[in-house]
C-alpha cells in the first residue's frame, strides 16, 4: 500500500489540488475609486480571494497578474512557502509586489477553506476577537474645506469611532514651493485650518490623526510638528519622503517631545525594507498594508522585529472589502497591534461588493473577527464586472508623492 505521507494530498483525502485559473478584477466603486482584485481558482472548486488596488496603476496590475499567472497555473496552492517569496528586486517594484502580496492572501484564503476554518485560526490563532478601528475620512470630506471635513469627522464620532484621520494639505508639494510661494503657504495654511476644525468639532476624547502624504522637505515637516503641537494630535503619519532615515529620526524626537506619534512604511515590502526602518528608530507605529507588504507571513515577521523594538503595528488598510477582511484576520494575531484604518463614508460598496459583507460593518469603532471558513467573504463577480475598472484623467493623489 502506497504510504499517505509521500502522496500528493491535502487534508480530505483528495489528490493533487492544482491552481486553474488566476484572474485580475478591476472595479470602479467611485468616479474616484477602482479596486483590483486577484481571484485564484483551483480544480476543487475553491477560489482564493486577494486585493490588488494600486492607484492609477491598474494596466500594470493586469499586466503582471497575467505574468504570475503564467507561472502559477498547475501548482498547488498549499504550497506557499515556495510560490510566495518576497520580490525586493522585481523589475515591476511596487506593482510586483502587490500582484505578489495579494497572490499570497488568496492562497490563504484557498488554504482556509480547504481545513473548513477561519484564515486566523492557520495564522495560530487570534489573541482578540474585536479590533480597535480608526476612520479615515479623507475620501467621504465634502465640501473640501474645514467645515466639510469637520461635518465627517462628527459623522464618524456619532457611528462610534474614537480615532479619526485626515489628510488636509491637498494640493501642497514641498518640491513646487518655488514656482508658486504664496500657493503653497496657502495650502499650508488651509491644511492647518482642517485639522484645527477636526479636533475642534470631535473635542479631545477623540484621537486625530494627520497624513501628511510625504509632502514636506525635512525643515518643512520640522515647522509642521511645531505648528500641529497645540492641537493634541494622537500621530502625524509619513511627513518626509523615507529614503532619509536620520531625518525622520529626528522628527520622531520633535513629535513625542510634544506628545504626538510618528507613524508611516506604508508602501514598503519585505521584512529586508522595514528592518533598516525599525533599526533606526523612525517610526513609534509602523504602517504595512498586505497588498504591499509581501502578504500575511511578511507581515508577521515585520511586526515581530518590531515588538522586539518596543514598536506598535496599524496597518495601513484604506481600500476595498478583501483587504479589510485580510487585514482583520492579521491584526486579531499581532501582540503589537495598535488600530485598523478603514476608509469611512467612501462607498456602501465595500459591504455590498462581497458576500458576508455584513459581517465587515463598523460596530462602535471596532470590527469583529471573522468565523467562517477562510477569508470568510466571496466577491460578488457578477455585480462587480459591471463597472469595470476606468483610468483616471486626473489622479487624485500627485504621482509624486507614491
Amino acid at each position: 500500500m502506497e504510504d499517505a505521507r509521500g502522496a500528493d494530498r491535502y487534508p480530505g483525502g483528495v489528490t493533487g489540488m492544482r491552481i486553474t485559473t488566476l484572474d485580475f478584477l478591476g472595479v470602479q466603486v467611485t468616479p474616484k475609486t477602482n479596486w483590483c482584485f486577484l481571484l485564484v481558482r483551483t480544480d476543487a472548486g475553491l477560489t482564493g480571494l486577494g486585493e490588488c488596488t494600486l492607484a492609477n496603476q491598474e494596466a500594470a496590475l493586469e499586466t503582471e497578474a497575467r505574468r504570475l499567472a503564467a507561472s502559477v497555473v498547475g501548482q498547488d496552492p498549499l504550497g506557499r512557502n515556495r510560490l510566495c517569496q518576497v520580490l525586493p528586486h522585481a523589475p515591476g517594484g511596487l506593482v510586483a509586489q502587490t500582484v505578489q502580496s495579494a497572490f499570497e492572501a488568496a492562497l490563504w484564503d484557498i488554504a482556509g477553506q480547504q481545513a473548513g476554518a477561519p484564515l486566523h485560526r492557520l495564522l495560530g490563532g487570534a489573541l482578540r476577537e474585536r479590533l480597535a478601528l480608526y476612520a479615515n475620512i479623507n475620501r467621504g470630506a465634502q465640501p473640501r474645506t474645514p467645515e466639510g471635513f469637520a461635518a465627517a469627522a462628527r459623522r464618524a464620532v456619532a457611528e462610534g469611532f474614537s480615532a479619526v484621520k485626515l489628510a488636509p494639505f491637498e494640493p501642497m508639494v514641498w518640491q513646487d514651493a518655488g514656482g508658486d510661494a504664496a500657493a503653497q503657504r496657502a495650502a499650508y495654511a488651509e491644511g492647518l485650518d482642517r485639522i484645527a476644525a477636526v479636533r475642534e468639532a470631535v473635542g479631545p476624547a477623540v484621537e486625530v490623526m494627520v497624513d501628511a502624504h510625504w509632502r514636506f522637505s525635512a525643515g518643512g515637516a520640522a515647522a509642521l510638528v511645531r505648528d500641529l503641537a497645540p492641537l493634541g494630535l494622537y500621530w502625524l503619519e509619513c511627513p518626509v519622503s523615507e529614503g532619509n532615515l536620520p531625518e525622520i529620526r529626528r522628527l520622531r524626537g520633535m513629535a513625542n517631545d510634544r506628545g504626538m506619534r510618528l507613524a508611516g512604511a506604508e508602501t514598503l515590502c519585505g521584512l529586508a525594507a522595514y528592518r533598516p526602518v525599525i533599526e533606526a528608530g523612525c517610526y513609534d507605529v509602523l504602517m504595512p498594508d498586505i497588498k504591499h507588504a509581501g502578504g500575511h507571513e511578511e507581515i508577521r515577521r515585520i511586526a515581530a522585529l518590531a515588538l522586539t523594538a518596543g514598536v506598535e503595528v496599524a496597518p495601513h488598510n484604506p481600500t476595498g472589502p478583501v483587504c479589510h477582511a485580510h487585514s482583520l484576520h492579521l491584526c486579531a494575531t499581532l501582540a503589537n497591534f495598535l488600530r485598523l484604518e478603514v476608509q469611512f463614508g467612501e462607498t456602501e460598496r465595500f459591504f455590498t461588493l462581497v458576500s458576508g459583507g455584513e459581517g465587515l460593518a463598523f460596530q462602535g469603532g471596532a470590527a469583529t473577527l471573522p468565523t467562517l471558513p477562510g477569508l470568510g467573504i466571496a466577491l460578488r463577480e457578477k455585480e462587480a464586472r459591471h463597472t469595470p475598472w476606468q483610468a483616471l484623467e486626473r489622479p487624485w493623489l500627485d504621482p509624486r508623492l507614491g
